[in-house]
C-alpha cells in the first residue's frame, strides 16, 4: 500500500517562486470569503429591518401591554411608551425567563444600590422593569413581592403570555421603560448593578464630547439633561474572561460565539465585545 501526497498547485507568475499552495487551502479560503459576504449580507439585511421594526413598534405593541396591574389595588396603571418624555433618570430592564430562585437575589442587590444612590442624590431617580417572559416557574409571584415591598412606580412587571426569547423580552422592556438611560441586566446575577457606574461615565464622557464637537463650545457642559436628544449607546465587556470560557465551553459553541462575533462586528463597527452588557440613552 502506497500513500499519495495531495496534488499541489505550483503558480509560475508567483514572485515568490516554490510557493506550493494546496487545492485544500485554496478551497477554504473561497469558502471563507463566500461565508464572510453572506454573513455580511445577512447583517445589513437584519439591520435593514431592524429599522422598520423600531419605525413601527409603537404600532405592533399589543393591547394587552398598555397597562401595568398595581398588586395591591389592582387598579390599572397606563403603561408608558420609550417614544415618551423620561420621567426617570435610568430604567433597569431585567428579562427574566423561570427565574424564581435567582431573582430575587439580583432584585435586592439591584435595588439596595439604586436606593443608596437615590438617598445620596435627588436627581437619581430609577425604575425597575422585570420582563416575565412567559415563566412556567412563580416568577411573576416573585416579582409582584417586590413590587409591593417598593410600590408601583419604582418596581413594574411586564407579563408576556408566552416565551419569545430574551431578545423579544428585552425589546418590550425597553419600549415601556421611562428613564434618559436604559440599563439591562440579567436575573441570574451574571453582571454586578454596580457595574452601571463604569459604563454610566462613558456615556457621559461621549455625551459631553459630542455636545463640544456639535457646538464647538470651550466650557464643560452637562450631559445629564441632553442625554435623550443623544444618540448613544456603550456596552460593558467580559473579554478578560474569555480565555476560561473557551476552555469550558463545547467546541460548537465557541464556533456559534465567533461567527457572532464577526456579524457583530460588520453591523457595528470594531470596539464592541460584549452586545449582552450595555447602556443606552432614550434617543
Amino acid at each position: 500500500m502506497s500513500w499519495q501526497c495531495p496534488p499541489l498547485l505550483l503558480s509560475a507568475d508567483d514572485p515568490n517562486n516554490g510557493t506550493l499552495t494546496s487545492p485544500l487551502s485554496v478551497s477554504l479560503a473561497i469558502s471563507s470569503l463566500a461565508l464572510i459576504l453572506v454573513l455580511g449580507v445577512a447583517a445589513f439585511f437584519l439591520e435593514f429591518v431592524r429599522k422598520i421594526g423600531c419605525k413601527h413598534s409603537l404600532e405592533r405593541l399589543d393591547a394587552s401591554d398598555a397597562f401595568f396591574e398595581d398588586p395591591d389595588s389592582l387598579k390599572k396603571v397606563p403603561c408608558p411608551t420609550i417614544f415618551d418624555p423620561a420621567e426617570k433618570y435610568l430604567s433597569l430592564v431585567i428579562p427574566a425567563y423561570n427565574e424564581e430562585l435567582r431573582l430575587p437575589e439580583a432584585l435586592e442587590e439591584a435595588l439596595n444600590y439604586l436606593q443608596e444612590r437615590s438617598a445620596a442624590d435627588k436627581t437619581f431617580t430609577y425604575e425597575v422593569l422585570i420582563v416575565d417572559d412567559g415563566s412556567k416557574d412563580r416568577t411573576s409571584k416573585v416579582a409582584f413581592n417586590f413590587v409591593r415591598k417598593y410600590k408601583i412606580d419604582n418596581v413594574r412587571i411586564i407579563l408576556l403570555e408566552r416565551n419569545h426569547g430574551k431578545g423579544e423580552a428585552i425589546r418590550k422592556g425597553m419600549l415601556h421603560s421611562r428613564g434618559e438611560l436604559l440599563l439591562m441586566l440579567d436575573a441570574d446575577g451574571a453582571t454586578k448593578v454596580t457595574d452601571l457606574e463604569k459604563l454610566e461615565s462613558q456615556i457621559h464622557a461621549l455625551a459631553q464630547k459630542k455636545e463640544k464637537l456639535s457646538s464647538q463650545a470651550t466650557t464643560p457642559i452637562d450631559s445629564r439633561h441632553k442625554l435623550s436628544d443623544m444618540e448613544i449607546a456603550v456596552f460593558g465587556s467580559r473579554a478578560h474572561l474569555e480565555k476560561e470560557a473557551l476552555a469550558t465551553r463545547k467546541w460548537y459553541r465557541n464556533f456559534l460565539m465567533k461567527g457572532f462575533h464577526l456579524v457583530v462586528l460588520m453591523a457595528a463597527g470594531p470596539g464592541i465585545r460584549d452586545t449582552q452588557v450595555g447602556l443606552c440613552d432614550t434617543d
